[in-house]
């Protein structure tokens, strides 16, 4: 029902900023531009898609030889004890807590052709005990807030961006990122915790919650000891090694089990396939709305409007000129790429803005983009509070990444 609200209100505001910048503005270009997003983004939509089609049918393959193989299994019961807290709803030891825990692996590496196909099997787990089969149960709200709010130890292609863009030092954004993403992702658990009455004042999940604490400091320190080569070479290096690693101890479990390896893999991959085209109305459908939002204006009068209102409260407002990434990221993670890139281009890579821009990119994931795509392979459209939560654990980011950038870059 609140995707139906939001849908519904990116056309309205889309529509009635086009009638005014018509009317008023006499520009004539705006509804022709609107019209041509919803062509060029359901062309998208549809490309995403089929491009993904590939990605899953890999990776479903992979998990397939992993479940037949007892590896899956395996990683489900050594992980039960902390996921049983988080997720109380999910039977102890199932199947789905490895699944789950491949997928945030593969986000936490920023690897995420991976992380999508791994995500949707386990949505499609989660869907199987699910006993209201149009409404998102706990788990799945947990489970798409951990997504999207983005926790990435390796923003590798935000490295990338600013090397190619001139930034004199292109991993000085690395520990902000980490930072913001390290606390978007604890807010999101914490606030959807207190909706779905979890006890996080239990031994086991304040020893891990504590755990995790302490190892993103560790990997903090660890990286601020290496110089910049080191790091680039590392994060790439090391997020790739152990993907191709995941993929032998699979594969290396289907043998020790003397199973078909190459039967269980194709049959994974139908699979992919299947959700590839299941998604695509869903994401034509998300994609189409942002695409209007966007070509009407709205994102920049809704910039421009706060920047006034920053500054009419007496509020420093040099952060406002990066705020199009933060307020993109939410919808598309391509579109909030575009504004990173222009913020880097028009201010510089190495600029307060450039910098902000990129720990924006870095700090959150696409929350509509994942709803769409998650609950739409299958078939969810009751999301209850999936929305709140994750756009909640959003806002911690941003508000975190100003922060830090205040913190790192403010005498820049």
């Amino acid at each position: 029902m609140v995707l139906n609200y939001i849908w519904i209100a990116f056309f309205a505001i889309a529509f009635v900023i086009a009638l005014i910048k018509l009317v008023f503005m006499g520009d004539m270009d705006v509804f022709p531009a609107i019209m041509d997003s919803t062509f060029d983004t359901a062309k998208t939509a549809f490309e995403l898609s089929l491009g993904l089609t590939g990605v899953l049918s890999l990776w479903l393959g992979i998990m397939k030889i992993g479940e037949r193989g007892g590896l899956v299994n395996a990683l489900a019961r050594f992980l039960s004890p902390v996921m049983v807290k988080l997720f109380p709803d999910i039977p102890k030891n199932h199947p789905v807590f490895g699944n789950m825990f491949m997928n945030i692996s593969a986000n936490m590496l920023g690897l995420d052709n991976a992380a999508t196909p791994l995500g949707l099997k386990t949505m499609e787990g989660l869907q199987e005990l699910n006993k209201k089969k149009d409404t998102a149960t706990n788990p799945m709200i947990m489970f798409l807030v951990l997504n999207t709010s983005g926790l990435t130890i390796v923003p590798i292609s935000i490295l990338v961006y600013r090397a190619q863009l001139g930034a004199a030092q292109p991993t000085d954004v690395f520990l902000p990122i980490l930072i913001a993403t390290f606390a978007a992702t604890l807010g999101g658990v914490i606030i959807t915790s207190i909706y779905q009455k979890i006890n996080l004042f239990n031994r086991t999940l304040i020893l891990t919650l504590g755990g995790a604490c302490l190892a993103v400091a560790g990997i903090i320190w660890g990286f601020t000891q290496m110089d910049k080569q080191s790091l680039n070479t590392v994060t790439t290096t090391g997020a790739n090694l152990l993907l191709m690693l995941i993929i032998m101890a699979f594969l290396f479990s289907g043998v020790r089990k003397r199973i078909n390896v190459y039967d269980a893999f194709v049959e994974g991959a139908k699979e992919g396939f299947q959700t590839a085209v299941r998604i695509i109305p869903y994401l034509v459908a998300m994609l189409v709305a942002i695409g209007v939002f966007r070509a009407s204006g709205a994102m920049d009068w809704l910039v421009l409007g706060l920047q006034h209102l920053i500054e009419g409260l007496g509020m420093a407002a040099d952060w406002v000129g990066a705020l199009p990434t933060a307020l993109m990221k939410p919808l598309s993670g391509s579109g909030a790429r575009g504004m990173m890139v222009d913020a880097m281009t028009n201010f510089g890579a190495d600029s307060f803005i450039g910098r902000l821009s990129c720990i924006f990119q870095g700090s959150t994931d696409t929350t509509f983009y994942i709803l769409a795509v998650y609950f739409g392979a299958v078939g969810i459209s009751k999301t209850r509070h999936a929305v709140v939560c994750g756009l909640l654990a959003d806002l911690i980011g941003i508000i975190t990444a100003i922060l830090v950038c205040y913190l790192f870059f403010a005498t820049d």
